[in-house]
C-alpha cells in the first residue's frame, strides 16, 4: 500500500471539514503562497472532496498574486507580499495565505515562519490572522495547512 502523502492527522482534519461544508452547503476555494497548494493537495487527497472542494490557485509569485487574484501591485511594493494587507487582498473569494516558509528571506519584521492567512467570506468582512511557526521548511509548510484547516473549521460553524 503506498505511503499517505499527508500525516494522519491533517487527513482526519481534512475529512472533518469537508464533512462540515458538505452539510452546511458551502464551498471552498484557495490561494496559496508559501505552501504552494498543500491546502488544496490536502482537501482533495479526500475521495469525494470534489462536491465541496471548488478551486485551488498557487499564487508564488507576486506577478501572479496581481494576474489571478487582482492584488495591486502598488499593495505589494508598500506592505510585502508577506503582509496582512496582501493576505487579505489574496482572501477576496478564498482562503489566502502569504508567508515566508524558510529557511532563507526573513527579516527581523518577517521572521521565517510569519505566515499571514486571509479569510474571505460572501456578504462578510475580509478577517486577518497571523501566525509564526517554528521548525524547517516542510514543518513550517504542514503547520501552516494544519491552522489554514482550522479557520476553515471556524469559518463554517460561523
Amino acid at each position: 500500500m503506498p505511503e499517505p502523502l499527508f500525516p494522519p492527522d491533517l487527513t482526519q482534519q481534512a475529512i472533518a471539514v469537508l464533512d462540515l461544508y458538505r452539510a452546511r452547503g458551502l464551498h471552498i476555494a484557495t490561494a496559496e503562497s508559501c505552501t504552494g497548494g498543500l491546502i488544496a493537495g490536502c482537501l482533495t487527497e479526500i475521495a469525494g472532496s470534489s462536491d465541496v472542494f471548488d478551486r485551488g490557485m498557487v499564487t508564488y509569485s507576486n506577478q501572479a498574486k496581481s494576474d489571478q487574484l487582482g492584488v495591486a501591485a502598488d499593495l505589494i511594493e508598500h506592505h510585502g507580499a508577506v503582509s496582512e494587507m496582501v493576505a487579505r487582498a489574496m482572501a477576496e473569494g478564498a482562503l489566502a495565505l502569504t508567508g515566508v516558509a524558510g529557511p532563507a528571506g526573513g527579516s527581523a519584521e518577517k521572521p521565517v515562519g510569519l505566515v499571514h492567512f486571509g479569510l474571505a467570506k460572501r456578504d462578510r468582512d475580509t478577517s486577518a490572522t497571523s501566525l509564526v511557526f517554528t521548525g524547517d521548511r516542510a514543518q513550517v509548510r504542514l503547520e501552516t495547512v494544519r491552522s489554514a484547516l482550522k479557520l476553515l473549521a471556524k469559518a463554517a460553524e460561523s
